[in-house]
């Protein structure tokens, strides 16, 4: 298995597209950490990028995050990669803490950039009012 994580200096980055790098950590079958190695972050922000497809190529099948917005998380999700939202701290505590089953997804989605993925956009038509 491989993990990948949106990094910054080390640590988890705050917003998935906008990352220097991701960290990616080989996993055995036992849960132990087989190689490390990092992957340049393309331009753009993540739902604009290719990162999904790159990162599904290179064998990654989860992504330990911080923040992300709904079109990257999308986009992931249909290249296999599941995501982990709410994730900070160091990254080789964010894994540890992952292969000890100590994480968990906060379901948050982030929506404060100009990223929108049109697809992925959803209007709950009951809640629209005509002025």
């Amino acid at each position: 298995m491989k993990v990948a994580i949106p990094s910054r200096d080390g640590h988890v980055d705050d917003h998935f597209g906008h990352c220097e790098y991701y960290t990616i950590y080989e996993i055995d079958n036992d849960k132990n950490i087989r190689n490390t190695y990092t992957v340049q972050s393309p331009e753009g922000c993540g739902c604009k990028s290719n990162i999904a497809s790159t990162l599904n190529a290179d064998g990654v099948t989860v992504m330990l995050a911080g923040n992300i917005g709904q079109g990257a998380f999308n986009k992931l999700g249909a290249s296999g990669i599941s995501v982990v939202r709410g994730c900070s701290g160091a990254v080789d505590e964010v894994i540890a803490s992952y292969l000890g089953g100590n994480l968990t997804d906060n379901a948050q989605m982030c929506d404060h950039h100009d990223c929108h993925n049109d697809e992925a956009s959803a209007i709950n038509v009951d809640s629209l009012r005509l002025v």
